[in-house]
């Protein structure tokens, strides 16, 4: 069982929504959203795999906690994740832990995700077992995924290589997008990361300026009338 929206400038305060399948490897979305200028503001979604689902259009989520396992946070919709807590939990057995698996299709499509003064940490029945599995910021679902992860703390379970590719097909490893700017934590060093063609350490704040709210959602056209706070652009 989930919950879904559609239409246009949804807004969710406090809210919590959970699917309460447990780790056995199935997808259980607790929440899908396809509701374009969508604000999340304080909300809770939890899940093991394929928690929350940001189906398509421009959505934005601020200081939400979102914990799961596998892909827990996919879909194809144009989003900025600012100062939430994603939380990676104990998956089932032989399971690894892939935080994102965005569904960008097309080049020409302005979707993707954008992480920004986030904490990436284990949740609380995960803390111990780190070690003993393997959690990655996210896995290419469509050729040209789009995942960015900037001004973020990476705590100890982010393994080196940072990212993994889709069941060990190395489709779509040239075409997507994936990048790191100015993350700190004992997860954020950059030196084992992936080699792909797509992956990119991003050192121009120009660069990084282009997944902010103010430009990937255009989001200070329409977020001071939801009276959700937000940080328009970079802080460094």
């Amino acid at each position: 069982m989930h919950a879904a929206v559609t239409g246009r400038g949804f807004i969710a305060r406090d809210l919590t929504i959970e699917n309460t399948a447990g780790p056995q490897g199935n997808q259980a979305v607790a929440f899908r959203s396809g509701s374009d200028l969508s604000v999340f503001y304080r909300c809770g979604f939890s899940g093991y795999q394929d928690t929350l689902y940001p189906h398509s259009l421009r959505q934005f989520y601020r200081e939400c906690r979102i914990a799961g396992t596998v892909d827990f946070i996919f879909g194809d919709a144009a989003v900025v994740f600012q100062s939430c807590d994603v939380l990676s939990r104990l998956p089932g057995p032989g399971q690894i832990n892939t935080i994102t698996a965005q569904g960008r299709r097309d080049p020409d499509e302005s979707t993707g995700f954008s992480f920004q003064f986030c904490n990436v940490s284990a949740d609380a029945d995960l803390v111990g077992n780190t070690n003993r599995t393997a959690t990655y910021l996210g896995r290419p679902w469509r050729q040209y995924s789009r995942t960015v992860f900037m001004e973020s703390y990476l705590d100890t379970l982010i393994r080196p290589e940072g990212w993994v590719e889709w069941n060990g097909n190395t489709a779509g490893l040239d075409t997507l997008y994936y990048a790191e700017y100015m993350n700190d934590g004992p997860g954020s060093g950059l030196e084992g990361r992936v080699n792909w063609p797509g992956y990119h350490a991003i050192s121009d704040p120009a660069e990084a300026s282009e997944f902010t709210v103010a430009q990937f959602i255009e989001g200070d056209s329409w977020l001071p009338a939801t009276g959700v706070k937000y940080t328009s652009g970079l802080t460094m």
